[in-house]
This record gives C-alpha cells, sequence and structure tokens, in this order.
C-alpha cells in the first residue's frame, strides 16, 4: 500500500512539473504586443468616377414608313442592307382600289359643278332661292376636298426613301394585305446622321449620369479604335419589362464602317461634387454592397477600425466617400 501511494505521489509531481515547464515555454500573447504594418497618408479629391455600359448602334433618324391607306402590297423594291437615296420608290400597293375613289370623287366634283352653274342661272330667272344657291356653292367645295384627299391617298399608295441612308428592316413581301400605318419598311439617314449607342443602365448609375457627360466607346468590331462621345439623353421613365432605364450617347464624329445592331461598350466619366479618397483593395475589410471597413492610425502607434462609404469600385483602387473624414493615415498592410 505505502509503494502504491509513492508511485501516485511521485507521478503527481511529474504532472506538476510538466505543466509548469509548458506554461513557462508557451509564448502567450500581450496586450502591448507590437505588429509591424503599412500606412499611407490620406488626402481627399473631387470625385471622378466612372459608369460602364453596354448597347447597340443606331442612329438618332431611324424611322418605320407605311402607307397612308390600307390595301394590297404590290412590291417591295428594297431589301434589307440595301443603301437608297432619298426620294428612290422602295414599295407600292396595289393602286386599283386607289384609283377607282380618284376617279369617283372626280365625276363627284364634275356633278356638282354643274349644278352649281345650273342653280346659278335658275337664281337669275328666280326659280331657285339664295339658300338653294349657297348650297350648291358649298357642295362644289366640299368635292373639291375630297377630290383632294383621294389624290393624296394616292401620292402615298407608295413608299419613298426620305434621305439617303439604309434599310434596316423589311417587315412585309407582295400580295400581303396591310391596313392603314401598317409597317412595311424601317430605313435611317446612315450617310448622314450621326450615331447614337443606346444602352441600358440600373436606377443606382443613372441617378448619377447627368446629360453631356463625357463617354469613351469601345467597338467589338474595332478593337483597336476608340470613339469621343457625350451622354446625349436620358429616359425619364423605366422599360416596364426590365425596370431598366435607357440613355443615348452620342458620337462626336462620324466614323466610317458602322452599322445599325454593332455592339459597343461606352465608359462614362463621372463628375461628383463630393470629397473621396482612393483606397489599394487591401486597405478594405469586410466589403458588402456600399459598406465596407478599414484600419486607420491617428498617432501612427494604434489601430482604429472605422466604417466606410465605398463610392465605387475601380480597376485599381477603390473611392470612398464617407468615414474617413478624421482620418490621417489608413493601415493597407499588416
Amino acid at each position: 500500500m505505502k509503494n502504491i501511494l509513492l508511485t501516485l505521489s511521485i507521478l503527481a509531481f511529474f504532472i506538476s512539473c510538466q505543466q509548469e515547464k509548458t506554461e513557462e515555454t508557451s509564448p502567450l500573447p500581450k496586450s502591448d504586443e507590437v505588429i509591424p504594418v503599412r500606412t499611407i497618408s490620406l488626402q481627399s479629391e473631387i470625385g471622378t468616377s466612372t459608369v460602364i455600359a453596354s448597347g447597340q448602334f443606331t442612329t438618332d433618324d431611324e424611322t418605320i414608313l407605311s402607307f397612308k391607306t390600307g390595301g394590297i402590297v404590290s412590291s417591295v423594291l428594297a431589301r434589307e442592307g440595301d443603301y437608297v437615296k432619298k426620294g428612290q420608290l422602295l414599295a407600292t400597293l396595289d393602286l386599283t382600289e386607289i384609283k377607282a375613289q380618284v376617279k369617283q370623287a372626280e365625276l363627284g366634283l364634275q356633278k356638282v359643278k354643274r349644278d352649281h352653274e345650273r342653280a346659278g342661272k335658275l337664281y337669275l330667272d328666280s326659280v331657285v332661292t339664295l339658300e338653294q344657291l349657297e348650297n350648291s356653292k358649298t357642295a362644289v367645295e366640299i368635292a373639291v376636298q375630297q377630290y383632294k384627299t383621294a389624290q393624296f391617298n394616292l401620292s402615298n399608295s407608295e413608299i419613298r426613301a426620305l434621305k439617303e441612308g439604309y434599310v434596316l428592316r423589311k417587315f412585309v413581301n407582295s400580295g400581303q394585305i396591310v391596313g392603314p400605318g401598317t409597317p412595311i419598311i424601317m430605313a435611317n439617314g446612315a450617310g448622314t446622321s450621326q450615331w447614337i449607342l443606346k444602352t441600358a443602365i440600373s436606377d443606382k448609375n443613372w441617378s448619377k449620369i447627368n446629360v453631356n457627360d463625357p463617354a469613351v466607346i469601345e467597338i467589338d468590331a474595332y478593337p483597336e479604335k476608340k470613339y469621343d462621345a457625350y451622354v446625349s439623353h436620358k429616359m425619364e421613365s423605366a422599360d416596364p419589362q426590365s425596370g431598366a432605364f435607357m440613355i443615348e450617347i452620342k458620337l462626336k464624329s462620324t466614323p466610317i464602317g458602322l452599322a445599325t445592331g454593332l455592339f459597343g461598350k461606352a465608359t462614362i466619366e463621372l463628375k461628383d461634387k463630393t470629397d473621396t479618397w482612393q483606397i489599394p483593395y487591401s486597405a478594405l475589410l469586410d466589403g458588402s454592397a456600399d459598406q465596407g471597413f478599414v484600419f486607420i492610425t491617428q498617432d501612427g502607434k494604434t489601430a482604429q477600425k472605422v466604417s466606410v462609404g465605398i463610392h465605387s469600385i475601380q480597376k485599381d483602387f477603390v473611392e470612398i466617400n464617407s468615414g474617413l473624414e478624421n482620418a490621417q493615415q489608413i493601415i493597407i498592410e499588416g
């Protein structure tokens, strides 16, 4: 029994010594431990960020051409992609019915003219009253307007190019029956008009962009070229299907080789009036949406974690618009 108690005592003493040794040799963190870091000085500047938007090219004078009256399409003389000159005939209706209407109006005019002449002679003989004579004169005036209307409809039973440009789309073929105003051909004035890039953006970016903001456009078809442009128009309502807002970016010059439907990417330069700070990616912690955290130091000895507002994320830096008003230095490493 004594041997067992002696053995247990020796074992307990040995374990106690091992624990003391472990406590003496294990490195424990100290509250005053110095951690080396890298800092940079902060300097605010007027915010100049960018918005990237992409879309398709078109001109500012795309026009859908149609007939004034309905009928049977006699011929469509233009194909999609055709180059057309001003006044060139593009499509016609079958004129059988329309010419008959013109002839009816012409015959009706001739009749009321004869009636008016007869009423004038009878009035001199006191056979008809002054009211009857005036009514016959009004009938002549109405018939004249009806004849003009029939002639106008006849002249608008064919479609001609409004200006020099290209046929973008053809909606119908010969033999189809169309109503008044039915789209027949879409054309533009690509030979003389300015090109614009139509693009959809979010409501957040829409609120930042202003008309006349400068932009640079890159085109996939011509990757080696860049085109100066500017925001020419902002839509004041969202697209009901996508919920996006449309803006138009107009090229400052008219380059050669563009075509409707070409894909382009625009970098729009924004001119904000708020102070911002540009910090490296490495300085930002726990970024989420438009908020994040950074460590700053005021005395070069202690670090302080502060919340910041993210204005934009650029290619080489993060732009901060709040939270660093009183900071002198920000920690970027360590």
